[in-house]
């Protein structure tokens, strides 16, 4: 028969209440360790947390910031970085107390094994190092120079849609606006390359970077520069007419050298208008054999349609009406929206002088007398009409040098110009945010009437407009 002894548990009394317990190494009762031992000791129950009014940042030690909304996850785990000793208790819950926004305290609520504690964070203003670059002057590493040699601004306007849509200046710390260009500056290289990026993206470019050293430290081999990008933007622009090298119209599937520009994209968009032929000037093609335009949209010349058939169009010009009846015939992509009594805008090569050797060998006789780029509305109608839609600018800072009165009234019919190519072309204006204008804005009912027979005349539909969100204090 097997001997099975009976194990009887000794029991000790606690010291502090005294009941029964099995022995321990504090010789507590649970209830009495609860009471007496605090495990949330070195966890400290106060904090400061270093904010940046200007960019609306936080410190993260050591020398790193990071963007963190009020009550948000990424605020909640910068708080508990904040806090030492966490790692040796078990985290349960962590939470956010509701705060006055502007009582520059934050409150935290900590479930640590079934015991709940709170912290407070008491916020302290500190300006980061790029927002004391930005509040100095000339703190800027990098900088993007981009130039075209045009005697316009449109492509700026488009390009400074572009950039909105994107949101890609968000990096820069000014943007200066010169004579022929725009200056972007930034505090840090990289940023100036994503600009970089994104502007051979849109537009065909080449740049090139330089870079200037300001100081240097001998004992640990570190220096600092400033970094420099030159972008240049090619100067075509769209219904420019171009006369291409031989080589390169060979190379395009042999199209004809006189060409219209019909877009440009990250290369150039070309169309023969006598034949509907179109090719694509890549931007490696282009730098490598360099060429400009014949003319520019500056030198358009009015035309009233008297005929047509299908492509086919005898035109005259809107200025001879009363003076002579001469007329001209033209071969153009335009055939299909154009009719009998309206107007369109082309180049005259018959009185026009161009002083280019490509367009030099080329044989006159096959040339046509004009080349028709768009349809035409009356000035007096669009000045009237009033605009349903709006645009949003970038704040630049404008040029040391006063503008004169002169170069004023020219930035006005650019801006103005280009507003008529957006309302004329569809496929341009998905590249661009168009913002419906406050209703307040007074109509005039007497334009809308005067131009109530002109059915085809370029509307943006209302399904195109965002709206225009803006945050106005309702005191």
């Amino acid at each position: 028969m097997q001997y099975n002894p009976v194990i009887i548990e000794q029991l000790i009394l606690c010291c502090q209440c005294g009941i029964a317990i099995a022995p321990n190494p504090s010789n507590m009762c649970i209830n009495c360790i609860r009471n007496e031992v605090d495990i949330t000791e070195g966890i400290p129950k106060h904090a400061t947390l270093q904010y940046c009014r200007n960019c609306e940042r936080y410190l993260q030690p050591p020398n790193i910031w990071v963007l963190a909304a009020l009550e948000s996850r990424e605020l909640l785990a910068l708080c508990l970085k904040k806090l030492k000793g966490l790692n040796k208790v078990r985290l349960i819950d962590a939470g956010f107390i509701w705060t006055e926004p502007h009582s520059k305290r934050i409150k935290v609520k900590l479930t640590i094994q079934k015991e709940v504690f709170y912290l407070e964070f008491v916020v302290n203003y500190q300006q980061c190092d790029d927002c004391a670059r930005i509040m100095a002057k000339n703190m800027w590493q990098s900088m993007v120079q981009v130039r075209q040699k045009v005697n316009h601004k449109k492509t700026f306007f488009f390009l400074e849609q572009l950039i909105l849509k994107h949101n890609a200046h968000k990096e820069t710390i000014n943007i200066k606006e010169v004579k022929d260009g725009i200056d972007f500056f930034y505090s840090n290289r990289s940023h100036a390359i994503k600009m970089v990026e994104f502007l051979g993206a849109v537009v065909p470019i080449r740049t090139k970077n330089s870079e200037q050293l300001i100081s240097t430290d001998i004992h640990s081999n570190t220096s600092n520069y400033k970094f420099s990008y030159s972008v240049e933007i090619v100067p075509v622009c769209k219904d420019d007419l171009i006369c291409l090298p031989i080589k390169i119209a060979r190379s395009l599937g042999n199209i004809s050298p006189l060409v219209i520009c019909y877009r440009v994209g990250n290369s150039i968009h070309v169309m023969d208008p006598n034949t509907l032929a179109v090719s694509e000037v890549a931007t490696s093609t282009y730098w490598r054999n360099p060429f400009i335009s014949l003319s520019t949209t500056k030198n358009l010349v009015e035309y009233y349609i008297l005929d047509y058939i299908l492509a086919d169009i005898q035109v005259a010009r809107s200025s001879d009406f009363g003076k002579n009846d001469k007329t001209f015939f033209a071969r153009s992509h335009l055939g299909g929206i154009l009719n009998a009594g309206d107007t369109a805008l082309g180049y005259d090569l018959t009185s026009s002088n161009f002083n280019d050797y490509a367009f030099d060998t080329l044989n006159r006789n096959s040339l046509p007398d004009v080349v028709l780029v768009k349809k035409s509305y009356p000035q007096k109608r669009r000045k009237n009409k009033p605009r349903k839609w709006k645009l949003k600018s970038i704040s630049k800072e404008q040029e040391e040098m006063a503008s004169r009165k002169q170069d004023a009234n020219k930035m006005e019919e650019d801006y103005e110009s280009f507003l008529q190519d957006l309302e004329e072309d569809p496929e341009l204006r998905q590249n661009v945010n168009l913002y419906k204008t406050s209703p307040s804005m007074d109509i005039d009912t007497t334009a809308e009437e005067s131009t109530a027979e002109e059915e085809d005349f370029p509307e943006v539909k209302l399904e195109e407009l965002l709206e225009d969100l803006t945050l106005e204090d309702s005191t």
